[in-house]
């Protein structure tokens, strides 16, 4: 996709500017993500000490570990995890 099919936008996070520049059709999509981080960002700063830095990073976390359980519960990684498993104890056994 060439720089000319995107378009700019600008999102505020955490009480900053952002220029992004997008797919027309995830604007709706983009802007959602940004309010739930902020919203996420917010919920940090009332409920731990720290700076804005401190909470972006504890929001990355808590979203990068939601979705490393989420993936994990996925049947067909659960499938393959068993046949891993299956073949592993063939192996040593």
């Amino acid at each position: 996709m060439s720089q000319e099919e995107l378009m700019p936008i600008n999102v505020w996070l955490s009480g900053r500017s952002y220029r992004l520049r997008i797919k027309p059709e995830e604007e709706e999509a983009v802007r959602k993500a940004v309010k739930v981080a902020d919203d996420k960002i917010a919920e940090m700063r009332l409920s731990y000490p720290g700076d804005v830095q401190d909470f972006m990073a504890m929001t990355i976390l808590s979203y990068a570990a939601d979705t490393a359980v989420e993936a994990m519960a996925n049947p067909l990684v659960q499938e393959e995890l068993k046949k891993l498993a299956d073949r592993i104890d063939k192996l040593i056994a």
